[in-house]
């Protein structure tokens, strides 16, 4: 599908921004499905299996930030060229690995390079295309980002039941190395608004060391040294958000989150919805191939429910958005979200699979009820020159959102089943750790209700 009237440059910079959109969700997707696969070969237990996502998601975090200013700095092309070059290599690497801890290691440097493409992506969609075709090209490559968590289940299914897991790393090999070739050979300019500026070095650093340390405490969670990790990442945010006030270009600028508060409200509504939904995937995965003993290509055709679902409706949310407060379709998203993760605690080894069909549509409407309309609300409450930070602040929230589901998943499963594999002896416990998961899940939901509420009307608050 091509925008009219199109040129060369905006072809292929479509090209490439919606096929690296897609990599990145697709590659998280599938992999999910083939976790029991990856167990079954590389002799791991479920605590190493929940690092296979997080240590990815990790990776992208620490490095989003620092990687968009130096985009800035020295090129957004030559950034996005990097990570794509760095995410294709590791990816393909990842398909040869021997043990769980290579694999692992791969995973980290597959988010560096994600980081850094994702980052940029957009940023060279909105300096190539003018304002009138611009909104049509950023719907195509949100709705890559949906495309690709709806074709990862079933596809990752099949690819791991017919070719193997490492198939699944293998496939980036060839989509990697079209989106290099395509940006280096047919992408012209480059962009970089902020050359000659210097690079805050000290902020990125704080920055960095603050959510690892966040992040690997929480998954050490509940010995000692845990608790000593979240403090001193708690203490680097602050050190972080210092520095940046005293910074004359600093990494990240901070002052949105001091006077703009439907954008505080907003931005954090984001980061609770990822942090109660990211996490049922993984579990979902898990229990459909363990305990009710389906192949890997079946979990697939199920989980592929809810992100078609939100591939579907959320296009048509944003433009209901357009209409109607952004604010009362967001909650009524979130409390649907809250009402479908209810329905999950209740998951017995009978439950049926027409009911979890169901209940991820009914999760997969609400999410996407939730995202255009509080989208529409971050973008909406800041004006046109900050729609770079927002927009980054849109990509953070995300992963952060990802990463807490992620580490409360690591922590409950580390709680109730330490390092034993998940077998049938060990499936009651296993069963009581995705209830404990998905009760968390909903908390965090009712607590995205507050905070999407209570943002304001948009309408009715001006960009400040």
């Amino acid at each position: 599908m091509m925008l009219a009237p199109d040129t060369s440059q905006e072809r292929c910079a479509l090209f490439v921004a919606t096929l690296t959109s897609f990599m990145g969700p697709f590659m998280i997707s599938a992999v999910n499905v083939a976790l029991p696969a990856i167990q079954a070969e590389l002799s791991v237990n479920a605590v190493q299996l929940s690092w296979i996502a997080t240590a990815y998601l990790l990776a992208t975090a620490i490095a989003l930030v620092p990687a968009g200013r130096v985009a800035d700095i020295y090129g957004r092309k030559k950034i996005f060229s990097a990570g794509l070059l760095l995410y294709t290599l590791s990816s393909t690497l990842a398909a040869l690995v021997p043990t769980i801890g290579w694999l692992i290691a791969l995973r980290v440097i597959q988010g560096f390079g994600a980081a850094m493409f994702v980052t940029t992506g957009m940023a060279i969609l909105t300096s190539i295309f003018p304002p009138q075709r611009r909104g049509r090209a950023i719907g195509m490559y949100v709705a890559a980002v949906y495309i690709g968590l709806s074709v990862g289940p079933s596809v990752g299914g099949i690819l791991t039941q017919h070719a193997g897991w490492r198939s699944l790393f293998a496939l980036m090999l060839p989509l990697g190395a079209a989106s290099v070739w395509v940006t280096l050979r047919f992408l012209k300019g480059e962009w970089a608004d902020a050359r000659g500026e210097p690079f805050d070095l000290t902020g990125s650093a704080l920055y960095a060391g603050a959510v690892f340390a966040l992040v690997y405490g929480a998954t050490l969670l509940p010995r000692q040294q845990a608790f000593l990790l979240i403090a001193a990442g708690a203490g680097g945010l602050v050190a972080f958000a210092r520095h940046t006030r005293r910074s004359a270009h600093p990494v990240f600028d901070l002052t949105l989150f001091q006077t703009n508060h439907t954008f505080v409200f907003s931005s954090l509504a984001a980061l609770i919805n990822y942090a109660a939904t990211f996490a049922v995937t993984f579990v979902l995965s898990l229990f459909l191939q363990y305990i009710k003993g389906l192949p890997p290509q079946a979990a697939g055709m199920v989980l592929v429910a809810q992100p078609l679902v939100m591939a579907i409706f959320s296009p048509l949310a944003g433009r209901l958005s357009d209409r109607v407060e952004p604010r009362l379709l967001a909650t009524a998203g979130m409390l649907i979200t809250a009402v479908g993760l209810a329905g999950f605690i209740l998951l017995r080894p009978q439950t049926g699979l027409v009911f979890i069909v169901g209940n991820l549509v009914w999760l997969g409407f609400g999410f996407a009820l939730f995202s255009s309309p509080n989208m529409s609300a971050i973008m909406g409450s800041v004006d046109k020159r900050q729609y770079g930070i927002a927009s980054a602040t849109v990509a953070i929230m995300r992963l952060m959102g990802q990463m807490t589901s992620m580490a409360v998943a690591t922590v409950v499963l580390t709680l109730f089943m330490g390092r034993a594999p998940i077998q049938p002896g060990t499936f009651p416990l296993f069963l009581e750790s995705v209830k404990t998961i998905l009760t968390i899940s909903f908390a965090f939901c009712l607590a995205g209700v507050y905070f999407s509420l209570s943002r304001g009307n948009l309408r009715e608050t001006p960009p400040k």
